[in-house]
């Protein structure tokens, strides 16, 4: 699989989904700093939530063959700007998480315009509970050029 960087908001699912990815058992542990976890950058949550932050999410992505935005379907707050994607220079992949807990289809829709408002293109709706979605996701990652 390519090298990706994970960013979203606090408990988005990030971890999770790295610890799904790298076939780990999914334990809930809350990052603190930029961390590799297989082959998945995971970035703390408050990079996003804090604009004086999010330089090290620029820098970071550097090392990235793509990034994915996760935008948790029970949340309706979103922390990325309209165009976000822009900035990377690489492959911005959306991410819907948590969909074994959505409460309700409008949910998934809603987080999904967020993501595409933000430029990332495509978007696939996940759980890293179930597995739901993620094959599909690690397909497309690993169809992106080298």
């Amino acid at each position: 699989m390519k090298k990706i960087m994970l960013m979203g908001r606090v408990s988005c699912g990030k971890t999770t989904l790295c610890q799904c990815l790298a076939g780990m058992e999914l334990r809930y542990q809350k990052t603190q700093t930029v961390q590799l976890v297989g082959d998945a950058i995971d970035t703390p949550g408050e990079y996003v939530e804090n604009r004086a932050l999010m330089r090290g999410l620029t820098v970071t992505a550097v090392d990235a063959d793509a990034v994915l935005f996760l935008q948790d379907c029970t949340d309706p707050e979103c922390r990325f700007s309209p165009g976000q994607a822009a900035m990377y220079g690489r492959p911005v992949v959306g991410v819907v998480t948590k969909t074994d807990l959505a409460p309700g289809p409008q949910a998934l829709e809603d987080a999904r315009t967020l993501l595409e408002l933000a430029g990332a293109d495509p978007v696939f709706a996940i759980s890293s509970r179930t597995g739901e979605g993620v094959e599909a996701l690690t397909a497309y990652l690993d169809s992106l050029p080298d």
